[in-house]
């Protein structure tokens, strides 16, 4: 079974509340993108608005750190209610090992992302470590962007590794994309603009299922 993601940064941020609840009965997590406009050109939202989401859903949290620095911020982000805390490889480097083991003693899951860049390479000695991988299929920091099967080839690459590790794909998923992915292997999906630009939003959720 694929996890669908919706990632709220294509929700209307003036009725939050709203577009959750519609995405509510069909899915299991929520996806939020939290950028610093520094690690990311973008800012979007920070703690306060993930506790505010916590209290209005029971939707497991996958937050997803776009910033710099990401284990400054982990216990902010785990008192806020986030379930699963993914950071950026790019971000942490040499930190990347103290990054993870801050987010276990949270008891929260692990996900590590890469960017579009980044080899499996880079990540290979981390991927037994986590939860989750998050694949990137676009430049990390705006919405809508088009998707890029290179980098989705990475999929293939990390279940090889570790069969058991959660692939996750962010980046211009739509209902051709996500078969593209799910091929190579993919778990989660995130999807944005397909979603809530939909006419029907249950109809999209189970096209890309």
């Amino acid at each position: 079974m694929t996890i669908i993601s919706p990632s709220i940064l294509s929700a209307d941020f003036a009725n939050l509340e709203r577009d959750i609840k519609k995405v509510e009965p069909f899915v299991p997590w929520l996806h939020i993108d939290v950028m610093d406009g520094h690690f990311v050109p973008n800012i979007s939202i920070g703690v306060p608005v993930v506790k505010s989401i916590r209290k209005i859903t029971n939707l497991f949290l996958d937050t997803h750190l776009m910033i710099e620095n990401p284990i400054k911020y982990i216990d902010a982000f785990a008192d806020a209610g986030s379930d699963l805390i993914t950071f950026h490889y790019e971000a942490t480097l040499d930190k990347t090992i103290e990054t993870i083991e801050k987010i276990k003693s949270r008891n929260l899951k692990v996900g590590l992302s890469i960017k579009p860049k980044t080899t499996v390479d880079e990540i290979k000695n981390y991927i037994n470590l986590v939860d989750m991988i998050l694949v990137m299929t676009v430049e990390p920091g705006f919405g809508g962007q088009k998707f890029m099967e290179e980098s989705a080839k990475k999929i293939a690459e990390i279940k090889k590794i570790n069969p058991d590790v959660l692939v996750q794909v962010d980046g211009g998923i739509n209902d051709e994309t996500a078969i593209i992915c799910k091929d190579y292997g993919a778990n989660s999906l995130v999807a944005g603009n397909y979603i809530y630009s939909a006419q029907n939003i249950e109809k999209a959720i189970e096209k890309i299922k």
